[in-house]
């Protein structure tokens, strides 16, 4: 993030929600755009988050999806964090290739205290650490990579977890905003929008990248070991680092601008779109299930006007359950 509170741009078309993939093959570098759009909006509208809040949140999903978009697998990659700060808890549940929900949890008064306090946005996290997790279904093992928080910002979190999990270089640019649509009549109605930026160092690139350290997550204290740049990464790194919030999430500006602006001499290459949807993965039958797993007592002390209410934290639909139905089918 490169700055501490939202902004505000006019939104000129609609045209969002997508992960688009590019390489540039002069700089031995590949990457992905993320817009979201109606998406985001949709997931933030249920929740009455303050705006710090959906800030944050909108940059988690975007980050989970320019990191999961990458798997070739059918499964989930779930990105949460963890903490002490003013937001405790942040959950993005990428189903791919192309289904995200997400919820927060917080405290809104220490919110609402930083708020007054314009404390950068990566100090609600607090101290604490930001796991992810690739969930290829049930015939395969999880695989989570963790990494501290610290009080500073999600694309620090993520250029972390790629230099002691993956060790590719990793460059990163995150970006969400309350902005604006005005009508016909100049009547101006608000909307969350959000998007990123992420490019990496091929591996095959050559003596350049990382050194190779053993799998999985670096254990904490030791320290991780230094590499020189290669021309091109630094090139291409710097060239990330131009980039503003404002062209990550104005519609104005397409995707295939924004990379021709950046890379076009050295040759940037798109790949196709995947298009992204909101879409929760709760159901009266997964909640029926997810009941049963409770015993008799448990249940029981659920019960309230003779129904079982449960709320799903990510899209806040209530499902209503019959105590009795969840005995009946456990004795049939």
């Amino acid at each position: 993030m490169s700055s501490d509170s939202p902004a505000a741009v006019v939104l000129d078309t609609s045209a969002d929600d997508f992960v688009l993939p590019f390489s540039v093959e002069g700089l031995d570098v590949r990457g992905r755009i993320v817009r979201l759009g109606p998406a985001i909006d949709a997931i933030l509208a249920r929740h009455s988050y303050p705006d710090a809040v959906s800030t944050l949140l909108a940059e988690a999903t975007t980050l989970a999806v320019m990191l999961g978009a990458s798997l070739k697998i059918e499964g989930r990659f779930i990105l949460q964090t963890q903490s002490d700060g003013p937001v405790n808890l942040l959950v993005v549940d990428f189903e791919l290739p192309n289904r995200i929900r997400a919820c927060a949890t917080f405290d809104r008064e220490r919110v609402e205290a930083f708020a007054a306090d314009q404390a950068p946005v990566g100090a609600l996290l607090g101290t604490g650490h930001m796991a992810m997790t690739i969930d290829p279904g049930t015939h395969a093992s999880r695989y989570q990579g963790v990494v501290p928080l610290d009080g500073g910002s999600l694309e620090d979190a993520a250029r972390l977890y790629f230099r002691q999990s993956e060790q590719i270089p990793t460059a990163v640019r995150l970006a969400a905003a309350h902005a604006y649509r005005s009508d016909r009549g100049g009547d101006r109605t608000f909307h969350w929008r959000a998007g990123g930026i992420l490019v990496q160092h091929l591996p095959e690139a050559g003596p350049g990248r990382m050194p190779d350290l053993d799998p999985g997550d670096v254990p904490e204290g030791v320290e991780l070991p230094d590499f020189d740049e290669v021309d091109e990464w630094t090139e291409a790194r710097m060239i990330l680092e131009t980039v503003e919030d404002h062209e990550l999430i104005d519609p104005s500006i397409s995707a295939g601008n924004l990379l021709i602006r950046l890379y076009h001499e050295r040759g940037v290459r798109v790949f196709d779109p995947t298009e992204l949807i909101e879409r929760c993965r709760c159901s009266q039958d997964r909640i029926t299930d997810m009941l049963r797993g409770f015993s008799d007592e448990e249940r029981a002390d659920m019960v309230k006007d003779d129904e079982i209410v449960v709320t799903c934290e990510f899209c806040s639909t209530e499902y209503h359950v019959d105590p009795a139905a969840l005995e009946t089918s456990e004795t049939s």
